[in-house]
């Protein structure tokens, strides 16, 4: 019954994707908040239709900046993606270039401010990546994902160093992001377990730290936070 439910809900999903992005456009092309506007009413919606029903509900803690801040976040499945927009004021997420193709995404990404990046071309994708984040006047909350991609709760995997520049460039604080969202809903997987999502804020990390520093002690942060948070959801590492 936990895979039909959470089928229909993954249905659903899309197609409330699908309505917001059709009958909001009025919204996004009037101005940047109507687009975050119609983007929080979508997550909103998500999060109840997950709760009704697979009996997956999301909680938030910590401190959410409101400031111009860079915000850096472990990143387990499309689930948080959702939580970090429809929590952050003026969110704007670093993003795949091919995102911008992307139906409704790409749209709305793009009328938000998401700077592409282009994957694989490293040091120019950086540089343009940097560029697009200094012409914007209005940069919010600048958001990324260290890893680069979605993980499976318990994967290590290597922090890219986009994070790093972005941090030494802006010369802004720092917002470390854990969360435990995997254990509920894993990357390819088509089960939405019941409990509860939490994404967590962490103690901000200011500017003015050595790149390499910084790297270290951003992923020691999240990491060990978010260990933390799976451990309390029921999850268990391998020994």
């Amino acid at each position: 019954m936990l895979l039909i439910r959470s089928q229909f809900a993954n249905l659903m999903m899309y197609v409330l994707l699908a309505m917001f992005g059709i009958f909001g456009l009025p919204l996004a092309i009037w101005s940047r908040a109507g687009a975050l506007m119609v983007i929080k009413g979508y997550c909103a919606s998500v999060f109840w239709l997950y709760r009704v029903t697979c009996g997956l509900h999301v909680e938030f803690r910590g401190k959410v900046p409101d400031g111009e801040v860079l915000v850096c976040s472990k990143h387990m499945s499309f689930m948080d993606i959702l939580m970090l927009a429809y929590i952050l004021p003026r969110v704007r997420f670093i993003m795949k270039r091919e995102l911008l193709w992307a139906p409704v995404v790409g749209l709305y990404g793009w009328r938000i401010g998401c700077p592409p990046v282009a994957r694989g071309k490293k040091g120019s994708a950086i540089k343009e990546m940097v560029k697009h984040l200094e012409a914007d006047k209005d940069p919010g909350q600048t958001t990324i994902f260290p890893q680069g991609t979605r993980v499976l709760p318990g994967y290590k995997g290597a922090y890219k160093i986009g994070a790093g520049v972005i941090y030494t460039r802006m010369e802004k604080t720092c917002v470390p992001v854990a969360t435990n969202v995997g254990v509920f809903w894993a990357r390819r997987s088509p089960i939405r377990k019941p409990g509860t999502a939490v994404l967590e804020f962490l103690e901000p990390i200011p500017a003015g730290m050595e790149l390499q520093e910084f790297m270290t002690k951003l992923e020691n942060v999240i990491e060990t936070n978010s260990d933390r948070l799976m451990v309390e959801a029921g999850y268990e590492f391998e020994k």
